[in-house]
């Protein structure tokens, strides 16, 4: 048996999904042609837009299709009109890498032990030039939710303009574009039980934002290109689907005795658990647990799939001996209570090895 429990990395795909991708397939038409079989293409696009913009409240105009989330957090960070990036200091590489290749000044907001931003210091770094302020609607590593209507009401107290990466709140909790008023939402499929390879940001009625892809009129000339209308068939089929395992989530964490819980005392996802036993080495538990059959990451898994240093836990103060040690477990659609139970008979299994090699 083998249990996958990795979905914030990328979630399995839904039938949903699957079916409504086949069906786009038999469309052979471009969705920017006039003939019959274009408008076929054109009803596949402007049926998925409006079910991703009915899923976070918006109209469908304001929905722009793009590869993925790491290309809508670029859009939104480098395409804004704005003198200044403020970012927190947890959010994905792909924020704090285009606020770096922006070329203008970028401010840091630290968050606290438990990883929420400090709300003090976001005031103290408005208090400049007209700046986009990108704090992320939940953390992809340890689950914590940030207080973005509080951040919105700072930020427009200065006027600033918001941007909020959700791409690992889709589907898990209520999430709407207009509450608080955001300029800005990522989202993507992928962690939803949709496809790899297509995203969309959220851009307000009005809100200027300078296309990354130019050369045609796609996306209200927001994004030039031939949209790729199969996965986004795909998006829209799960946009509006939920996830409901919290209870098997605080099973799974009833057994981590011993163990800290990143981010345990805050409102955090309801299908992931971060956690690490101090001494133990992740790279090393990664591999139990995959030879136990159990799929999970380290907190920290980056793209070359080494375990690198975790910028999010470095930045909530945790010491490198137990930060080296983050496991992330998290939960999915598909994921039933017999993975659960897999999980923690894995890890038992795993502690009790590592405990007596201590002891000897």
């Amino acid at each position: 048996m083998r249990s996958y429990l990795d979905h914030n990395a990328t979630s399995t795909l839904r039938p949903e999904a699957k079916a409504a991708m086949l069906r786009a397939m038999d469309c052979p038409g471009n969705a920017s042609s006039v003939h019959g079989e274009g408008r076929a293409a054109r009803k596949v696009l402007d049926d998925a837009r409006e079910q991703v913009a009915r899923a976070v409240g918006v109209i469908a105009p304001m929905v722009v299709f793009t590869s993925g989330g790491s290309e809508a957090n670029n859009m939104a960070l480098k395409g804004a009109n704005v003198e200044m990036i403020i970012v927190s200091a947890v959010e994905h590489p792909s924020v704090l890498q285009a606020a770096t290749a922006s070329g203008k000044p970028v401010g840091v907001i630290p968050v606290d032990a438990n990883g929420v931003v400090d709300l003090g210091a976001l005031e103290e770094l408005l208090h400049g030039p007209k700046a986009l302020v990108s704090v992320m609607a939940a953390n992809n590593e340890t689950g914590v939710v940030q207080p973005v209507a509080e951040v919105v009401r700072l930020a427009q107290a200065h006027g600033a303009l918001v941007h909020s990466d959700a791409v690992q709140v889709l589907g898990k909790l209520p999430l709407n574009f207009g509450l608080p008023p955001l300029d800005f939402l990522t989202l993507s499929a992928h962690k939803n039980g949709g496809p790899v390879g297509v995203g969309a940001l959220v851009v307000r009625d009005g809100v200027p934002v300078e296309p990354l892809i130019h050369g045609g009129g796609q996306e209200l000339r927001r994004r030039a290109g031939t949209e790729n209308l199969v996965t986004i068939a795909g998006f829209g089929a799960v946009a509006q689907s939920k996830l409901n395992v919290k209870a098997l989530r605080d099973r799974l964490e009833a057994e981590l005795d011993g163990a800290v819980i990143f981010g345990r005392n805050v409102e955090r996802l309801p299908n992931t658990t971060c956690f690490a036993l101090p001494g133990m080495n992740a790279e090393t538990v990664l591999m139990a647990f995959d030879l136990e059959g159990v799929a999970v990451s380290s907190g920290s898994a980056c793209s070359s799939g080494k375990v690198a240093k975790s910028h999010v836990l470095a930045a909530m103060g945790v010491a490198p001996e137990i930060s080296g040690a983050a496991i992330r477990v998290s939960l999915g659609w598909d994921t039933t209570e017999n993975d659960t139970e897999h999980f923690i008979a894995a890890w038992r299994k795993i502690r009790d090895r590592y405990k007596a090699r201590a002891a000897a």
